[in-house]
């Protein structure tokens, strides 16, 4: 189990080694390699489930170390560790990253080998990520998922790729700078040493809430909620975030909706909430909460008069990820739920919609909602997929979606800081989904058939010609490796919307550990005799 998550972080990054090494030629065994070695990330994640106690109690994980990396005089090591939280959202990264690069077969032929060892780099970096165990090694991982990103929409994205690679680069780059100096300050003054190390996770935090003063509290959280809020992103530095969406490659929108937002919510769940004092928090939560039901409504209206599909899916990113965070900061059991929750839900739906929205748009090469209509009547399998996972975006009753935004609004209704007024605010958001997806849907799915083909004799030469046409034509309707895609993430879709307890039976326990630190009265006496 130990070697397990250590081989989570390694498969990935000597696949992406051996991409790299490949000929550059031959697309077919780069492609397959690639797919090959996400899928055995997976299947090593897979034994890991199989075999991990998802019932244990807060604390109880896996750790896992390469003594190789410690560095004795700053207390830094590869220190590796895994609970259900974690576990769960390792498992959503292996689910789609193979989806992803699967999704990339038909779109991307040129600079082949250069993307899917990027992919494969940023598959290593969000595990290590989740996985980390000690302060340094997180911020190196967190930083290094923006290196691939950052190349994936710059050369392989939309006519402004380089705007939006240098936008997302600087605006979460900027973030991660008060996280470092946060990480730094709280590293370099734990007293812990030797093989624990003074960065090692568990210990700093443990150090922050029993020795440092409320103030320092206070600034640590601070420069974590500044880090991690960016990365959400949370209103109002949500900007980089639609670019970023619009111009990604299809596969880079899946990845970036499904995984990178949510190491933003992640970081605020295991680092800059347990770092802040509890009187700290309950101050806070009000605010982020307002931020929080601005960005569930303003996403929202903008995503309703949004003309480019996908700008509108990136757009219902910005309300969705309100909805997640409000519940973490609802500061009870049930909104912990069900933000991590909807973490995973998120990351299935909307990705889902943007495998869909590629689907289309490598047949049409438009994205424009005035362009098309009535796909229904040529797509039909396509048109399925695209009602089902939009409904799981609206949260229909049965899928995926329903049960994480009834648990993160009911959290906010019965929460003491924020009260009914949060709750009726928020869940206006979900009329407001319903609006825009169900108006989307009216619009391209059904009507009379409209598709650029149909305006221009000469629209299928033009695209036969585009930089980005693959080896051989699409058919009219999805192919078998495209229903092969989508197949997974409609069943995850449909078994969550079932059975949501799958997820929320495993984590009750380590929320109600984050909860019960929130709420326990702040130590001024210990932190004061500390200094």
């Amino acid at each position: 189990m130990e070697n397990a998550l250590l081989l989570l972080v390694l498969i990935p990054a000597i696949g992406a080694i051996v991409t790299a090494a490949l000929p550059r030629d031959n697309r077919q065994i780069i492609r397959w390699w690639a797919l090959g070695a996400s899928l055995l990330t997976g299947f090593v994640a897979l034994m890991v489930a199989l075999r991990f106690e998802w019932m244990s109690g807060p604390g109880e994980e896996i750790r896992a170390s390469l003594s190789a990396f410690y560095l004795e005089s700053v207390g830094f090591g590869f220190k590796l560790g895994a609970d259900t939280i974690t576990l769960w959202l390792v498992l959503l990264t292996v689910f789609l990253t193979p989806l992803a690069i699967l999704a990339s077969f038909q779109s991307i032929t040129q600079r082949t080998k250069e993307y899917y060892a990027w992919m494969l780099v940023l598959l290593a970096a969000m595990n290590g990520v989740f996985l980390a165990r000690d302060l340094l090694l997180f911020y190196v991982f967190f930083e290094l998922t923006l290196i691939p990103m950052f190349f994936i929409i710059g050369i392989w994205g939309g006519p402004e790729r380089r705007y939006a690679a240098g936008k997302f680069f600087l605006f979460t780059f900027t973030g991660s700078v008060f996280l470092l100096a946060g990480i730094i300050y709280l590293g370099m003054n734990n007293p812990i040493s030797g093989q624990t190390g003074g960065f090692d996770l568990v210990s700093a935090i443990a150090y922050a809430q029993t020795q440092l003063t409320p103030n320092i509290r206070w600034w640590l959280f601070i420069a974590f909620l500044a880090g991690f809020a960016v990365k959400v992103p949370l209103f109002p530095v949500h900007t980089w975030l639609p670019l970023a969406h619009t111009e990604a490659p299809t596969a880079g929108s899946v990845i970036l909706a499904g995984v990178l937002l949510k190491l933003g919510t992640y970081g605020l769940l295991k680092l800059a909430v347990p770092v802040a004092s509890p009187d700290a928090i309950v101050t806070v939560a009000p605010f982020i909460g307002a931020l929080c039901v601005i960005g569930v409504i303003y996403g929202a209206l903008v995503a309703w008069v949004q003309q480019d599909v996908k700008k509108l899916v990136a757009y219902s990113s910005v309300s969705h990820l309100g909805f997640c965070v409000l519940g973490l900061f609802a500061l009870n059991t049930m909104g912990v739920q069900g933000s991590v929750l909807y973490m995973i839900n998120h990351g299935l739906s909307t990705g889902a919609l943007f495998l869909c929205v590629g689907m289309f748009y490598d047949r049409y090469h438009t994205r424009d909602i005035n362009q098309l209509s009535g796909l229904a009547k040529v797509m039909p399998i396509w048109a399925f997929f695209m009602v089902l996972f939009s409904l799981s975006s609206i949260g229909l009753p049965g899928l995926n979606g329903f049960v994480s935004e009834f648990l993160t609004i009911l959290a906010a209704f019965v929460s003491s800081r924020l009260g009914i007024g949060f709750g009726v605010l928020a869940a206006t958001g979900i009329v407001l989904g319903a609006v825009y997806m169900l108006h989307m849907l009216a619009r391209i799915v059904w009507g009379p058939l409209k598709t650029p083909q149909h305006e221009d004799d000469h629209a299928g030469a033009e695209h036969s010609a585009a930089p980005d046409a693959s080896d051989e034509p699409l058919p009219a309707d999805l192919n078998a490796r495209e229903i092969g895609i989508l197949v997974p993430l409609a069943l995850a879709v449909v078994i969550l919307g079932v059975r949501p307890n799958i997820i929320l039976k495993t984590i009750e326990k380590p929320s109600q550990a984050i909860v019960q630190a929130i709420q326990s009265p702040t130590n001024s006496a210990v932190a004061d005799a500390g200094k």
